[in-house]
């Protein structure tokens, strides 16, 4: 009997093998991965700094620890070179050693990288991206080194906004540039994201919106000058860019498995090769990609259930969003990708409740400002539609 592979050691990964795991303890498993395959939470990374803990604190356990528990054979700083579908064949390497591995079933695991803007400067090559442990470790060494702590963020999106608050909180001076005209534009609509963008300006962080950074330079002191479309300059001790994920396809083109955005799948989380199936950040189910905690432990659940002989498709109940920004507490059940809705909205003292509404008066999405409407996050969680209904 073949292993089954996971390529990947991300949240998608581990959490893959722990649902797996507790279905059946004698299969073999084995993960595969380039990095040293430290388990950990990515969504902390974002709030790590306000919680006093060092990037060593934030991992939940190494390669070998994670072996252990998971009774799963990890093979860490290892490259999948090429994948033979047809044959279920892995081309790998480590350390320039190749070698093969067959698989009976494997799971793309593989996450989504940063975007990065073409920017030009002699510093391009300085600015931080935090996609995992080891950039946080990175941007943390760098945060640390002088004393002004002037941070610019290229990105006023969810992981923009979430580290420019706790960067704030912790004694930095954070400057957040985004091309578009208010913070999360994707998610949320212009009165509820000028709140928003209200309560973050509240703790001193500076929004500079509708222009783009065109050019970083070093500067005195290990500092950086970085140079706006708009002609605007700022002195910065690092620079941090936040523009987006954008799925690690590289693999699945390769090994002809469809790709749209993200890896496709249908609703069992399959691709269009034999045996080979996507979850995380990497995959896009029914054509959506949701690159957030709970979409991926659905995922999970169903996989681990198909891989154990049980064909089982993912159920997308709604699955609210809670941003990590505490000057301006902010739970986000997004409107589903072109649908016309209308928005209804409560002030409230400390915040407002925006519901959006289709043309049949269902509940389509909504945005919870503050701690008061944040109580509502579970009563209207209940009145919007499956976005993948379970299947019966």
């Amino acid at each position: 009997m073949h292993p089954i592979v996971i390529i990947g050691s991300g949240m998608a990964g581990y959490t893959v093998a722990r649902e797996f795991r507790k279905l059946n303890i004698e299969q073999e498993l084995v993960m595969i991965c380039a990095d040293d395959a430290v388990n950990y939470a990515k969504p902390t990374l974002s709030n790590a700094l306000v919680g006093n803990k060092a990037p060593e604190q934030i991992a939940l356990g190494d390669a070998e620890k994670m072996s252990a528990q998971l009774n799963m054979r990890i093979e860490k700083n290892s490259w999948v070179k090429s994948i033979d579908a047809e044959n279920h064949l892995l081309s790998l390497e480590k350390d320039g050693v190749e070698s093969t591995l067959t698989y009976a079933k494997l799971v793309l695991a593989i996450g989504a990288n940063p975007i990065r803007l073409a920017i030009s400067g002699d510093a391009s090559d300085d600015i931080h991206v935090v996609n995992n442990l080891s950039d946080y470790t990175a941007f943390r060494k760098q945060i640390d080194l002088n004393h002004d702590k002037r941070v610019v963020i290229l990105g006023a999106g969810l992981i923009g906004c979430e580290f420019a608050n706790d960067l704030q909180n912790t004694g930095h001076k954070v400057t957040v540039i985004d091309l578009a005209t208010q913070p999360l534009c994707r998610l949320l609509p212009a009165h509820v994201a000028s709140a928003f963008k209200q309560g973050l300006e509240d703790t001193g962080v500076h929004f500079v919106l509708g222009t783009t950074v065109e050019k970083i330079s070093k500067a005195e002191n290990n500092s950086y000058v970085v140079t706006l479309a708009n002609g605007q300059s700022f002195i910065a001790d690092a620079v941090l860019s936040a523009i987006g994920l954008q799925p690690n396809t590289a693999l699945a083109k390769a090994t002809n498995i469809a790709t749209a955005r993200g890896v496709l799948t249908n609703s069992s989380l399959e691709t269009n090769q034999a045996d080979i199936f996507a979850v995380g950040d990497c995959a896009e189910v029914n054509g959506t990609l949701l690159p957030f905690v709970m979409p991926i432990m659905q995922q999970a659940r169903a996989l681990a259930k198909t891989l154990n002989g049980v064909q089982t498709t993912v159920h997308y109940p709604a699955m609210p969003v809670a941003v990590k920004t505490p000057a301006a507490p902010l739970t986000v059940l997004a409107v589903p990708n072109d649908l016309d809705v209308t928005w209804q909205t409560e002030e409230l003292d400390d915040g407002m409740i925006a519901k959006a509404f289709d043309s049949s008066e269902t509940l389509r999405g909504f945005v919870l400002l503050g701690a008061t409407a944040a109580k509502q996050r579970l009563t209207l969680t209940k009145l919007v539609p499956d976005l993948i209904p379970a299947s019966v």
